[in-house]
């Protein structure tokens, strides 16, 4: 009979030990639940007309990245369409281009005024619309038949209405402040200046086809780092049909060793992909040898076999997992393990900016032996609590990966958490709120690259619109074997 009971209470136990882990488990869903932000919700009929503007807008992007790339080539792609008239009320900015000769170039004999001939651009400036007029005197030789007229100043989409700051203004709206097209259309319409929503998706398509260039020269700079922050983050993309949507990926490759005291300019590049599969991130940095800082996810792992790769995990995502436990019900261990990680925290405040072997220095004599202590503490604690636990969970994360969460000591370039990639996909996530989605692959790949082209300004400290609107004033016309002449960081000092 006391077997028997012994047997039931340990039977007992088990099931009370696996629902006591099912609600602690339930409790922490509800919790990460109730702090998330949803979007307001819009009318069924609303949904679907917004769908159907993004992908309309994607689409014919992709017409004027087309065009734009054949004008270039030479060869010819469609009838421009007929420009309509620009509005009479708009303030005009009249920009004489005179020859430079005062003589025909041909005989040296006086010149006497033809005519002209008159073209005008569309441009913004903050706050407000205007007109460039662009006059082009034509004079010709009193003594022969030669004529001589300024050459045309180059515009950045050829034949195009609008200016470079009209354009920057457009992309860093849609990119930036996250507003599509067809609500810019509004907001310019309000300014007395009719832009359709297919002529501005032509104008960020013809762009795009621009900046290709200046993308990849970044996307070098940003894989010859000897340390990288990697993360990834879901787009939803319209896929073909109505009200349906495929989950697409942008990832992002941060290079930023300011913290450890370098002066190489910060950078990020983003990348689209229409999944999440391992091959991506493996394409991705195939070239790349050195220190990647990321989070667990499995596809990097094929990068730390190569032995190229050397991985370097991070605090802030174990952090997380033992705050969200702590928040939906604290406990001892949790405040233990917060507080032990807060520790080392503050001891990586102390030396943000220094030199890697000052930084090496300090946490060798003070984080390693916290981390010892810590993980100790960890292996002691996992054997008290239920293996079905979340909080077991939480520990085995960080001791599976211990090597790689312990890294940063032995080397001073790498941080201590990924907190540069977290940052740097922070305007993704505020755009999904306004966008919800993009209306294609391509439409993806578009964001990818201005995400990379605006984030690196940001992190260079510069205003992405000045940037922006400083390159489309002569990328046209640039040499593409001196494009990194571009970057943000060569210009800087150029921009007013």
């Amino acid at each position: 009979m006391l077997a028997e009971r012994d047997a039931v209470v340990t039977e007992l136990r088990e099931q009370l030990s696996t629902r006591t882990a099912e609600i602690e488990h339930l409790k922490l869903l509800i919790a990460k639940f109730q702090r998330m932000q949803f979007g307001r919700k819009s009318e069924k009929l609303e949904r679907q007309i917004e769908q159907l503007e993004l992908r309309l807008e994607d689409l014919q992007a992709d017409e004027g990245q087309t065009a734009s790339s054949a004008q270039r080539q030479g060869k010819p792609f469609r009838t421009p369409p007929q420009k309509k008239p620009l509005p009479t009320h708009l303030p005009r900015d009249e920009q004489v281009h005179a020859p430079g000769e005062d003589a025909c170039p041909a005989c040296g004999g006086a010149l006497k005024h033809l005519g002209e001939d008159v073209s005008e651009q569309l441009e913004y400036v903050p706050a407000r619309f205007k007109v460039i007029r662009h006059v082009r005197p034509k004079l010709a030789c009193s003594c022969c038949d030669c004529i001589v007229q300024a050459a045309a100043p180059s515009r950045p989409i050829a034949r195009g209405l609008p200016g470079p700051g009209l354009l920057a203004h457009v992309l860093v709206g849609k990119f930036a402040d996250h507003l599509p097209l067809y609500r810019q259309s509004v907001i310019y319409a309000r300014e007395g200046v009719e832009l359709s929503r297919a002529l501005l998706a032509d104008w960020v398509g013809a762009c795009s086809d621009l900046f290709a260039p200046l993308v990849e020269a970044l996307r070098r700079h940003v894989t010859t780092g000897a340390k990288l922050h990697a993360d990834d983050t879901p787009l939803p993309v319209l896929a073909p049909g109505l009200g349906k949507t495929k989950t697409a990926r942008l990832w992002t490759y941060v290079r930023d060793d300011r913290p450890a005291g370098s002066a190489e300019p910060p950078a990020v590049w983003f990348a689209y992909t229409p999944d999440r599969k391992g091959i991506h991130p493996q394409e991705h940095l195939k070239n790349f040898a050195g220190i990647l800082q990321a989070d667990a996810y499995a596809g990097f792992g094929a990068l730390y076999e190569t032995g190229k790769v050397s991985e370097a995990a991070c605090w802030a995502h174990a952090r997380r997992k033992f705050y969200d436990l702590h928040v939906a019900r604290p406990s001892a261990v949790t405040k233990e393990a917060l507080d032990r990680i807060g520790a080392l925290y503050a001891i990586e405040g102390d030396i943000r900016g220094k030199p890697p072997d000052e930084r090496r220095q300090v946490r060798q004599a003070r984080a390693k032996p916290l981390l010892a202590d810590f993980e100790r503490w960890l292996r002691a604690t996992k054997d008290t609590l239920s293996r079905k636990s979340d909080t077991t969970a939480a520990i085995l994360y960080a001791l599976n990966r211990w090597e790689a969460f312990t890294r940063y000591v032995d080397d001073g370039r790498i941080e201590i958490d990924n907190s540069a990639a977290e940052r740097a996909l922070r305007g993704v996530a505020l755009g999904r709120r306004n966008f919800l989605f993009a209306g294609a692959d391509s439409g993806g790949e578009r964001a990818a690259a201005m995400y990379s082209l605006i984030g690196t300004a940001r992190l260079n400290g510069i205003d992405p619109q000045a940037y922006l609107r400083h390159v489309l004033e002569r990328i046209a016309e640039h040499p593409i074997n001196r494009i990194d002449e571009l970057l943000p960081w060569n210009v800087a000092g150029q921009l007013g």
